[in-house]
Parts: C-alpha cells; sequence; structure tokens
C-alpha cells in the first residue's frame, strides 16, 4: 500500500470529519501566497491554521462583482465604471466576513482539543477540516452553532455601520450588501440538514436524545438530502412567485436559467455533502474492527545470510506468510518485502539472501499488537511502509502487518452498511 493523497495512505481515511457545506471565505493576512494543497493558495495561518484559496474561489470573486456591479448601476448610476472595483472589495469583504464563519468553528475545535488540518475556501464556500469528531453531542452542537452565530453577530455589525452613514452611498449600499448576505449566510447554515452546521446541530440532538452518534447521522443526512430537493424545485419556484421581492412579469427567461443552474448546485452540494456524512459516519462505527492482532500475518525468523528458498521453506512448514530478520541475538532487524519476493524467479531464490529484498526496521514500523481503529491509521499513516513488525507489550514478535491486509479490511468495513 503507497502513501498517496492528503496525509493518508491510498484507501486509508484521513481521520475524522469535516466540516464541509455551501458557504464563503476570504483571504487572511499572512506569507507570501504560495500553492498549497489541491490547487490552494495559502493566505495566512490564523491561529496556527492554515487557510487556502482555491481557484474556483477566483471565478465565484468575479461571478460576485459582476452581479453586484449591476445592481450598483440601477442604486449608484455616477460610479461608472467604478462600480466594478467597489463590486470587488464588497466580493472580497464578504468572503473575509464568511472566513469569520470558518474561524469560529476552528476555535470552537480548538478549544475541545480537537486538530484542524485546514481551511479551505471553495467556489461555493469553505471547508473547515477537522480531525477528529466530538464526543459529547453538547460539543458537537456548540461547535456547529458557533459558525451562525458568528455569522448573525457580523450581521448585526454591518447594521450597526450602516445606521451611522448616509444611505445612498457607497457605504452604505456596502454595509448593506454585507449585513443581508451575513443574514443569508446564517439562515442558510442553520437550515436542519447535513452538511449544514444546522445538519450538525440536529444530529447532535438525535444523538443527546438516542444516545447514539449513527442515529443523529443518518437522521441529519436525510433531512439534507430532503432540503437538497426542496432547493431544487423551490428555489425557480419562488422567483417565479416574485416572493423573493421581483413581480413574475419582471422575471426573465436568463433570470429563470440562472435561478434554475443555482438550484442545481446548491441541490447537488448539499446531496454530496450529505452522502459524504453517512460513509464518514460509518467509517467511524467500523473502525474499531480494524485491529493489528487479528490483521497480523505469522512470521517466522530468519538470520540474514539465509537464503530465500530456505525462508520460504520453513514458512511453509510453519504456515506462517511472512518474514522477520533477525540478529544473532534473536531481535528483529528488517522486514522481507512481500513484493520483493515475488520479483525473484523461483530457479534464483537458492543463490539470493534475505538481507537484499529486506527494509530494515525503524520505529515507526513497529506496531503494538494491541492498536486498532484510528489510532492504528495515524500510526501507518506516520510511517507508510508496506509490511509492520507487530509486537507483544512483552516485545516479542508477534508477526507481520500487511498495509494491504489493513486496506483490504478498511475497504470490507465500508462496503458493509451502517447500523
Amino acid at each position: 500500500m503507497e502513501d498517496s493523497g492528503e496525509s493518508g495512505e491510498r484507501g486509508r481515511p484521513r481521520s475524522g470529519a469535516q466540516d464541509n457545506k455551501p458557504r464563503g471565505g476570504g483571504p487572511g493576512k499572512g506569507k507570501q501566497p504560495r500553492p498549497g494543497p489541491g490547487g490552494g493558495i495559502l493566505m495566512g495561518r490564523p491561529f496556527g491554521v492554515p487557510v487556502y484559496v482555491a481557484p474556483s474561489w477566483f471565478l465565484v470573486a468575479a461571478l460576485i462583482t459582476w452581479v453586484f456591479g449591476g445592481q450598483l448601476d440601477r442604486v449608484l448610476p455616477e460610479l461608472g465604471a467604478a462600480r466594478y472595483l467597489v463590486s470587488l472589495f464588497f466580493a472580497v469583504a464578504f468572503y473575509a466576513s464568511v472566513l469569520v464563519h470558518e474561524l469560529a468553528h476552528t476555535v470552537a475545535a480548538l478549544r475541545f482539543k480537537l486538530p484542524v488540518r485546514r481551511i479551505q475556501l471553495q467556489f461555493f464556500g469553505g471547508v473547515s477540516e477537522i480531525e477528529k469528531e466530538t464526543e459529547e453531542p453538547g460539543r458537537e452542537f456548540v461547535l456547529a452553532f458557533v459558525g451562525p452565530l458568528l455569522s448573525l453577530v457580523l450581521s448585526g455589525v454591518f447594521y450597526l455601520g450602516m445606521k451611522a452613514v448616509e444611505p445612498g452611498t457607497v457605504p452604505g449600499v456596502l454595509l448593506a450588501g454585507l449585513m443581508i448576505s451575513n443574514l443569508i449566510v446564517a439562515a442558510f447554515n442553520l437550515l436542519p440538514g447535513l452538511p449544514l452546521d444546522g445538519g450538525r446541530m440536529l444530529r447532535a440532538v438525535v444523538w443527546k436524545i438516542t444516545g447514539k452518534p449513527m442515529t443523529g447521522t443518518i437522521a441529519a443526512a436525510w433531512v439534507g438530502r430532503a432540503l437538497a430537493v426542496t432547493v431544487l424545485i423551490g428555489l425557480p419556484m419562488l422567483t417565479q412567485t416574485g416572493v423573493l421581492g421581483n413581480s413574475p412579469d419582471e422575471v426573465s427567461g436568463m433570470d429563470t436559467v440562472t435561478d434554475a443552474l443555482l438550484a442545481a448546485i446548491l441541490a447537488a452540494i448539499i446531496w454530496t455533502g450529505a452522502g459524504n456524512s453517512l460513509r464518514m459516519a460509518r467509517l467511524r462505527e467500523h473502525l474499531p474492527e480494524l485491529r493489528a492482532r487479528t490483521l497480523t500475518r505469522r512470521a517466522v525468523p530468519v538470520e540474514s545470510t539465509t537464503p530465500l528458498s530456505e525462508a520460504l521453506r520453513r514458512a511453509n512448514e510453519a504456515g506462517a506468510r511472512a518474514l522477520v530478520v533477525v540478529d544473532g541475538h534473536g531481535d528483529p532487524t528488517a522486514l522481507v518485502r512481500e513484493a520483493a519476493i515475488v520479483g525473484v524467479p523461483e530457479h534464483r531464490r537458492p543463490w539470493v539472501a534475505v538481507s537484499g529484498l529486506a527494509q530494515d526496521l525503524t520505529d515507526g514500523m513497529r506496531v503494538p499488537a494491541e492498536l486498532a481503529g484510528e489510532p492504528l491509521l495515524d500510526l501507518l499513516r506516520a510511517t507508510p511502509a508496506s509490511e509492520y513488525l507487530v509486537v507483544e507489550e512483552t516485545g516479542e514478535i508477534y508477526g507481520v502487518l500487511s498495509a494491504a491486509d489493513v486496506e483490504k479490511a478498511f475497504v470490507a468495513a465500508m462496503a458493509r452498511p451502517g447500523s
């Protein structure tokens, strides 16, 4: 099994949850921007957590600039072409304010001793990648609620600022737009369905009532899917009926297409996020089944000068499937790689010593036999290798753990339906 992906092995999970929902973010202060994981640009490290901006953010910033510029042309026609500069400022300010939303989740997670890997700002919002799940429904509720709460606070701050300036001016229009947009962000994220904050709050409530986090996840995920269908059908209908403020006679064909496209994108994001939440919950439920002791292959010790053919003969007699190279005192020094054995033709095996096919042991390649679940995956992640030595508490050799066996067990666990 090779190390691939983002800080994890291929086919293995990155432990914990992602706060992944449709909302925005913004640029932060920090070092010179540079490419980050997933094609993003590192904009800063508030609270020690890196903030990345994905290339898709620039697309939505341009879209906001264009749309808001059209609104400004009707409200402040004297601005002329300068309206797009004002609109760009609004786009950046809006994403900056929603970055505060994300940072609220981050600060709460750090307060609860939950590591946060990064914040990534994307096309339709941000992702606060929290590495682990909370163990209490109350903390889950607080962790979800602080984001919309900060958006509501920001909306109130912009409202007070709007009252302090002249209406119909550039500052007044900007503050009004930021007040309304933050209010929408808060309201949207409070909808009770995963992957939105309201869905996580619903999950916490059901978890508290039933005592089963999986039950809460299932309930919130299916409500999220229902929300996706509602958005897909309801948003275009609201526009057509004039509920959103426009007269039905003023709605053009382009407006109808735009609303339908927006509804489809939002519905797809919510539906996909709900499904991902279910899959991650199923993974966490089955993680304890991944135990080093039960996945370990029986191994036989051989000295470094032992011919491969002789080592394989001993293994076959003992019913073992792995070889451990030991020194003169019987202490393990290396593991014979299965892939290397396969690459040696049978007629050459009597002339090839096992030392030439072995990988030297490091501390990270020693796995306690009782290790299981997330701690097991974290250890394998920290030291990528094809085989690991499994040892008892006394230091005795228990066997060899193949990364390929862990991957197969992980895939099998994910294939089983959740309870």
